[in-house]
C-alpha cells in the first residue's frame, strides 16, 4: 500500500482512537511515546543527511563547466525564484495567520506544550530585534568549531561549512576528489536509505500524534490546520499563475499559457507521484519536444533543477515554520524571520531530492530558531496534498527556468505552435 494511503488511514484511526482516548491514560501515555519515538528518528538524520547531501550536490557542481555561463545564469535563476517563492509565502503568512484563532495562539487546540518561560529564553537571541542584528547571522554562519555546532544544531553554520567543503573539494586533484565524491556520495545515499527507513513508520508516528491531540482537545485542532492548508495552496497557486508567468513575459517575452499546455503531462505526472525525480524523465521530455528547448540546455538545467531548485518546498517549509511559531504565540521579529527565509532557502537547495525533505528541513530551520520540534507531527496530517501541490510547481519552475535560459542563449523556436 502507498505510504500516502498507509497516513490517511492511521489519521482516520488516530481520530477514533483519540475520540475515545482519556488524557492521562496508559494509552495517552503510549501515544506520547510512539510520538517522541518518531520524532527523535527525524532529529536523529538531520545533521548527516544535511551535510552529505550538500557536499555531494556541491561537488558535483563544480566539476566540469558547470560554472560557466550557463551555470551562472541557470543559478541566478534558481536562486530568484525560489527566494520569491519564499517572500510570497512570508507575507500570506503573515496575512492570514493560521496559527492565530480568535486572537489566540492556537498551540492549545494543537496540543502543542506551550511553556512561555522556556521559550522566551530560548528566542532571546533572535526575537525583538531590529535590522542592525543581520549582522549577527552571518557570525553564527562562521562556527569555530564545526562539531560543535553540529551538536548544538547551529544548521546555518553547517550549511556554510557544507557549502564550502563541497565546493573545494571539487577543486583537488582528481584522485582525491574522485575518493571524497564516492565517500560523499555514499553517505548521502545512505542516509536516504536511513530516511525511507524512518519513513515506513509515518504511520505510526501520525497516529500517535494525532491520537494524543485528538484526545486532548477533540476536533479544536483541524481549525489551524485548515487555515494552513489553504494559505500553503493560495501561496503555491499564486507562484505558479502569476509570478512564473510573469518571469516568463518580462524575461524571455513568452506566454505563460503556452508554457502551461507544454508543460501539461509533466505537472499531472509530478501532482501523482510527488516526486520530481520519478517526473524528470517526462520533464526533459516536455521542455525539448513541445517547449523546443534543446537538448543541450534541457539536460544540463532540469536534472540541476531536479536536485537545487525546490520553490514550492522552499515557500512550504517557510510558512510550516511561521505557522507553527504562531501556534506558539510568539511574535517573531524582523531578524529571526529574515533567518528563516535564507535557512529555507539553503534547506531547499540542500535536501531537495530527499524523501521526507521537507520534513527534514523545518526541523533545521526550527532548531535554528530556537523552537521545539513536536509540532512536526502534525505537518504529516496535510502533507501528502501539500506534497503534491509543491512538487507540481517545483517542476514547473524548473520548466519555466529551462525556456527563460534557452531564450537568453539565442535559441529559436521556443514555444512555437508547430506548423
Amino acid at each position: 500500500m502507498k505510504l500516502h494511503w498507509q497516513i490517511l488511514i492511521a489519521l482516520v484511526l488516530a481520530i477514533l482512537a483519540g475520540l475515545n482516548t482519556a488524557p492521562g491514560s496508559s494509552l495517552y501515555a503510549g501515544y506520547d511515546f510512539v510520538g517522541e519515538l518518531f520524532l527523535n528518528a527525524l532529529k536523529m538524520v538531520i545533521v548527516p543527511l544535511i551535510m552529505s547531501s550538500i557536499i555531494a550536490s556541491m561537488a558535483g557542481l563544480v566539476g566540469g563547466d558547470s560554472l560557466g555561463r550557463l551555470g551562472l545564469k541557470t543559478l541566478a535563476y534558481y536562486t530568484a525564484t525560489s527566494l520569491c517563492a519564499i517572500l510570497l509565502g512570508l507575507t500570506l503568512v503573515n496575512i492570514c495567520q493560521p496559527g492565530i484563532i480568535n486572537g489566540e495562539a492556537a498551540g492549545a487546540s494543537l496540543n502543542l506544550s506551550i511553556d512561555k518561560e522556556q521559550l522566551a529564553s530560548t528566542l532571546q537571541q533572535v526575537t525583538g530585534r531590529d535590522s542592525g542584528d543581520i549582522i549577527a547571522i552571518f557570525i553564527r554562519m562562521v562556527p569555530t568549531n564545526i562539531v560543535a555546532a553540529a551538536a548544538e544544531g547551529q544548521m546555518l553554520g553547517l550549511i556554510f561549512f557544507s557549502l564550502l567543503f563541497g565546493f573545494f573539494m571539487g577543486r583537488i586533484d582528481a584522485q582525491g576528489k574522485q575518493t571524497l565524491i564516492r565517500f560523499w556520495q555514499g553517505a548521502a545515499d545512505t542516509m536516504v536509505l536511513i530516511t525511507l527507513f524512518i519513513m515506513r513508520f509515518a504511520p505510526m508516528g501520525v497516529f500517535a500524534l494525532v491520537a494524543k491531540t485528538i484526545s486532548s482537545t477533540g476536533f479544536a485542532a483541524f481549525q489551524p490546520m485548515l487555515i494552513f492548508l489553504v494559505t500553503v495552496i493560495l501561496a503555491l497557486l499564486l507562484h505558479a499563475f502569476i509570478v512564473l508567468p510573469l518571469l516568463l513575459k518580462l524575461l524571455a517575452g513568452l506566454s505563460g499559457r503556452k508554457q502551461l499546455q507544454a508543460m501539461a503531462p509533466a505537472l499531472l505526472m509530478a501532482f501523482s507521484t510527488a516526486s520530481s525525480s520519478a517526473t524528470l524523465p517526462l520533464t526533459m521530455e516536455c521542455v525539448q519536444h513541445r517547449a523546443g528547448v534543446s537538448r543541450k540546455t534541457a539536460s544540463f538545467i532540469l536534472p540541476l533543477g531536479a536536485t537545487v531548485n525546490m520553490d514550492g518546498t522552499a515557500l512550504y517549509e517557510c510558512v510550516a515554520a511561521m505557522f507553527i511559531a504562531q501556534a506558539y504565540g510568539l511574535e517573531l521579529g524582523f531578524v529571526t524571520q529574515f533567518t528563516i527565509v535564507v535557512l529555507a532557502l539553503l534547506t531547499s537547495i540542500g535536501v531537495a531530492g530527499i524523501p521526507a525533505a521537507s520534513l527534514v528541513a523545518i526541523a533545521v530551520i526550527l532548531s535554528a530558531v530556537g523552537l521545539p520540534l513536536e509540532a512536526i507531527g502534525l505537518l504529516l496530517v496535510t502533507d501528502r496534498l501539500l506534497d503534491m501541490l509543491r512538487t507540481s510547481v517545483n517542476i514547473f519552475s524548473d520548466a519555466c527556468g529551462a525556456v527563460i535560459i534557452a531564450k537568453s542563449e539565442g535559441e529559436k523556436g521556443i514555444l512555437e505552435d508547430p506548423n
